[in-house]
């Protein structure tokens, strides 16, 4: 995997080290802060022979964030990467606002990375003995079609069949013609079953959102704690997130990374769009580049979780269902990919990437916003990060 990497390791001479480290610091410091559209870039002092080793090869990496800015029209990126519990590097090119540029301390929408975290605490709840992961889910959901055959672990690897209200254009039309209004759970599951079923519930896979605002209504009524709660007990307190939390409003927390979107026709700022429509009530939070650094390798080491839990998190169970094989498939709350395990929120203006490498404990953190002439509908962190594993992880590069 780091070829590169490890050859460059096999030939460095200890007593001469720090001085010839020294030296390629200040000419890729220089090289990166003298680049167009750098804005900040941050590499703690280190001894550590891996995350030096990374550090070589920054010169391509920022090529590529340049690459990528340049072609999809990226106004800010924020990028972090960190070996173990040490960063690599953090930097952010471009500006949040115009004439403000962006930083690695802005906060932002994190999206999907959410919902590795309700992975993690359903695998809690079943570690304790409060839920089974093969409960049908009309012990606290009894009005809802197929209630006695659904579980949650079809809930959180999206095999029960339900219907999906993203892409619905019913819902569509609602939230584009109203983007600040606040969506109930009740409001979200009734528009979803307008629709008929995907499938029948365990037969296939099938994405939706509705899987999560139901998960988190069950869980809620399982645990008699509201969703948020179980958030800040179970993730972001054990996990020390000093920058993450549920706002339960659309305020994200100063300082703040901008969203701009063409999705209704016209360039505008999208950042205070309400974002209750996009996953469980308490599950709809704001971060930073270091959080989803910490929560990256967290989730990828099951630092939460039992090594049973952990091993069902990352079991295979949807490989052979819809677009998945043994390769890549849909985890509780994840996707493994090439041996990452990540998750790639895309809403309202935000992309991002939070991913991590058991094999090499490497972690990845991209988050990124368009310009203008950027297209709302492709995930230009995910371009960003598959671009930087072809650099750091060759033989684990994301195609």
């Amino acid at each position: 995997m780091f070829g590169s990497a490890l050859h460059c390791l096999r030939h460095i001479h200890i007593c001469g080290f720090l001085r010839v480290y020294r030296i390629l610091l200040l000419g890729m410091t220089l090289f990166l802060l003298s680049s167009p559209g750098a804005a900040e870039i941050n590499m703690p002092p280190t001894r550590n022979p891996m995350v030096l080793a990374y550090r070589d090869h920054l010169p391509l990496i920022r090529a590529a964030v340049e690459e990528i800015q340049r072609e999809e029209h990226l106004k800010a990126v924020l990028l972090g990467i960190r070996f173990r519990d040490q960063d690599v590097v953090t930097l952010a090119v471009g500006e949040s606002m115009s004439g403000v540029p962006a930083t690695t301390a802005m906060h932002f929408r994190n999206g999907a990375i959410a919902i590795a975290y309700m992975g993690s605490i359903l695998l809690q709840l079943v570690d304790q003995g409060i839920v089974g992961l093969d409960d049908p889910i009309d012990q606290w959901l009894s009005d809802l079609p197929d209630a006695d055959r659904v579980t949650l672990r079809m809930l959180i690897n999206s095999t029960s069949g339900y219907p999906e209200y993203v892409g619905y254009n019913r819902f569509e039309d609602a939230i584009y013609a109203d983007v600040f209004r606040t969506w109930s759970p009740e409001e979200l599951i009734a528009i979803a079953f307008e629709q008929p079923p995907q499938f029948n519930p365990g037969t296939n896979w099938g994405y939706a959102h509705t899987n999560f605002v139901l998960l988190g209504l069950a869980l809620e009524r399982a645990t008699s704690q509201s969703f948020d709660r179980l958030m800040r007990d179970q993730i972001i307190q054990p996990l020390r997130l000093r920058n993450t939390a549920n706002p339960l409003t659309p305020a994200i927390p100063k300082s703040v990374l901008h969203a701009y979107t063409t999705e209704r026709g016209r360039y505008e700022e999208s950042t205070f769009w309400n974002p209750s429509w996009t996953l469980a009530r308490g599950a709809i939070m704001t971060s930073s580049l270091t959080d989803v650094l910490t929560s990256a390798r967290a989730i990828g080491t099951g630092a939460l979780l039992s090594p049973t839990a952990f091993k069902q998190m990352l079991a295979p169970d949807t490989a052979g269902l819809g677009p998945w094989d043994h390769q890549t498939y849909y985890g509780f709350g994840v996707v493994v990919k090439q041996g990452w395990i990540a998750q790639n929120p895309l809403f309202h203006g935000y992309a991002g990437v939070m991913a991590y490498l058991p094999e090499r404990e490497l972690s990845i953190a991209v988050f990124s916003t368009k310009t203008e002439q950027g297209d709302p509908d492709v995930n230009s962190s995910e371009h960003l990060f598959r671009r930087i594993t072809q650099i750091l992880t060759p033989d684990h590069a994301i195609d």
